[in-house]
């Protein structure tokens, strides 16, 4: 019989439409952190008359552009815990795109992935956005294994979502998604990890992540704000590098950091 043919095709065709999000950061996660590598060298820092520049903004120096990262970076040691709030934008198709094109961006928090590059310890979530129908998906990671889905919760615009990641070891840690707005909260706990932590870089990042070896049409989020950004829970921002996505010679991104806890960052029309 056919049926249960079927029925687990059109059960797979809805787990595609329901998480978009899923399979693009599960084709993106081998390449990833190499085009993250190669980002960080060619565009480190900005020349300004045949020398380079170093701006600052709210006391915070600014010398990083990235074809996929946008938000701050903390480069330290130490980092345990990091955490950060966001209210869930509503993604639009950018200026100049069209309606029956998917776009997609990503919010999250993690420990490592910058300067240490032998794994990440992260949780965010994912917005998406064809034509008038959005979506998001809340997800856990630890590279170099794939991101995955949370289950039981849902996310809506305007939600608050609470992001925080917890290294118990090197090895080891907790992915936690709380939608304070609903009270619902979702946990993931890792252990036995091969690819190690070094738990030296803390992040607050909205990115245009890559799939199939290229990145994702990035989507015009408007403004993704993290409060109550914090380490170990208490340092917060304070001399964190800014770092705005730069792309075909277009910066997409304006970020900074307002007071010792909080990333703003605005997608440039």
């Amino acid at each position: 019989m056919q049926t249960p043919l079927i029925a687990s095709l059109l059960l797979c065709a809805n787990l595609v439409l329901a998480a978009p999000g899923t399979a693009l950061r599960r084709q993106r996660t081998a390449n990833r952190l190499a085009e993250r590598k190669v980002s960080r060298s060619s565009n480190t820092l900005q020349p300004a008359d045949g020398e380079f520049e170093m701006a600052t903004k709210n006391g915070t120096t600014h010398v990083e552009y990235s074809s996929n990262w946008a938000g701050a970076v903390l480069i330290g040691s130490g980092y345990k815990t990091v955490t950060g709030t966001i209210v869930v934008p509503t993604p639009k198709t950018p200026s100049g795109g069209s309606s029956s094109q998917q776009y997609s961006a990503s919010a999250w928090v993690g420990i490592d992935g910058d300067t240490c590059q032998t794994a990440i310890l992260q949780t965010g979530i994912d917005f998406t956005v064809r034509g008038s129908s959005v979506s998001y998906d809340a997800w856990h990671e630890w590279y170099p294994d794939y991101a995955y889905d949370f289950s039981g919760i849902s996310i809506s615009a305007g939600d608050t979502i609470t992001m925080t990641v917890t290294a118990s070891s090197t090895s080891g840690g907790t992915a936690v998604i709380e939608n304070e707005t609903t009270g619902k909260k979702v946990t993931h706990t890792f252990s036995g990890e091969s690819a190690k932590l070094c738990e030296t870089n803390a992040e607050w990042i909205v990115e245009d992540y890559s799939s199939g070896g290229s990145l994702v049409s990035f989507a015009d989020f408007g403004t993704v704000q993290f409060t109550g950004a914090s380490v170990n829970g208490g340092t917060g921002v304070t001399g964190a590098t800014i770092i705005d996505i730069q792309q075909s010679g277009e910066i997409l991104t304006d970020c900074s950091t307002s007071g010792s806890s909080s990333v703003i960052c605005v997608y440039q029309n």
